[in-house]
C-alpha cells in the first residue's frame, strides 16, 4: 500500500474532450472515468477566476481527476471556459465576466447528459460558484457543491431561484477565506432553505495544503457518492 500524496495520480480512463457551445466556441476539457466500472455519479467542474490563473488545472479539480475516479467510481468533467489556458490547450472565445460563460456551463451540462453520465452534480470553485449559482440549475443536474463562494457576481435573485428549486447545495466555506467567511455565508445562504454551509476550520480560499483537499474531496464524495465515503488515504498499487 502507498500513501497518497498531492502529486499521486490514481487509475482512470482520461480522455480529451470538446465541448461546443451555442454561440459558436469550442472549449477544450477532459473526462475522466473509473478504470473498470461505469461511474456512479458525475462532477462538472466549474474552475476559478480565469483573469487570476483559474483553470481546468486548478489543483483541487486536478486532485479530484486525479483521485475520485478511481477512489469512488465518480466520473470528473474539467473545461477551459471561454479564452481560459492550460496544459490542455485554450478554449475559443474571450472572457466573458461571468455572463457569456452561461453557454460554457451549457456546452458541458449537455455534454454530460448527451453520453449519459449518470447523477451530474456541479462542483464551482470560487468564480466557478457564481457560474453554477447563476446558470447551473439545468433540469438534469442534481445539485451544486461550491468551493469558497464569494457570492460577488451571484446575489440574491440567483438564490432566491435555487431555493424555489429545491435541489441540494452545499457550500464549503474556509475559515479564513478572502471574500466570505462562514458567518456571513451562513446568513446569505439563508435565503436558500436546504443549502448546508461547512465551515472548514483553518482552510483559506485556495484550500492549499493536502489536508484541506482531503476535507473537500471527502466532503464531495459524502454527497454524491456517499457508498465510498471516507476516501482512503492509501492506494494498493497493485490495483493500478
Amino acid at each position: 500500500m502507498g500513501e497518497i500524496r498531492a502529486a499521486t495520480v490514481l487509475p482512470a480512463r482520461r480522455e480529451e474532450i470538446t465541448l461546443h457551445t451555442a454561440d459558436g466556441l469550442e472549449l477544450v476539457g477532459e473526462l475522466a472515468l473509473p478504470p473498470a466500472r461505469p461511474p456512479v455519479a458525475t462532477l462538472v467542474c466549474l474552475h476559478p477566476l480565469p483573469t487570476a490563473e483559474g483553470m481546468m488545472d486548478s489543483h483541487v479539480l486536478r486532485k479530484a481527476s486525479y483521485r475520485l475516479p478511481a477512489l469512488a467510481d465518480v466520473a470528473v468533467l474539467r473545461f477551459n471556459t471561454r479564452g481560459t489556458s492550460s496544459a490542455r490547450g485554450t478554449s475559443q472565445g474571450e472572457f466573458g465576466g461571468g455572463e457569456t460563460e452561461r453557454h460554457d456551463v451549457a456546452a458541458a451540462v449537455e455534454y454530460a447528459e448527451y453520453h449519459d453520465l449518470p447523477h451530474p452534480w456541479l462542483l464551482g470553485w470560487s468564480f466557478g460558484t457564481e457560474l453554477a449559482l447563476k446558470w447551473g440549475r439545468d433540469p438534469s443536474v442534481e445539485g451544486a457543491i461550491l468551493l469558497s463562494p464569494p457570492l460577488h457576481r451571484a446575489g440574491d435573485a440567483d438564490l432566491d431561484g435555487w431555493a424555489a428549486d429545491g435541489r441540494p447545495v452545499v457550500a464549503l466555506v474556509p475559515e479564513f477565506d478572502d471574500y466570505l467567511r462562514p458567518a456571513e455565508a451562513r446568513e446569505r445562504f439563508k435565503r436558500v432553505p436546504q443549502a448546508e454551509v461547512v465551515a472548514v476550520d483553518g482552510a483559506k480560499h485556495l484550500w492549499v495544503g493536502e489536508p484541506y483537499v482531503r476535507i473537500v474531496l471527502n466532503e464531495i464524495v459524502r454527497r454524491v457518492a456517499p457508498g465510498a465515503f471516507p476516501l482512503p488515504t492509501e492506494w494498493d498499487e497493485r490495483d493500478s
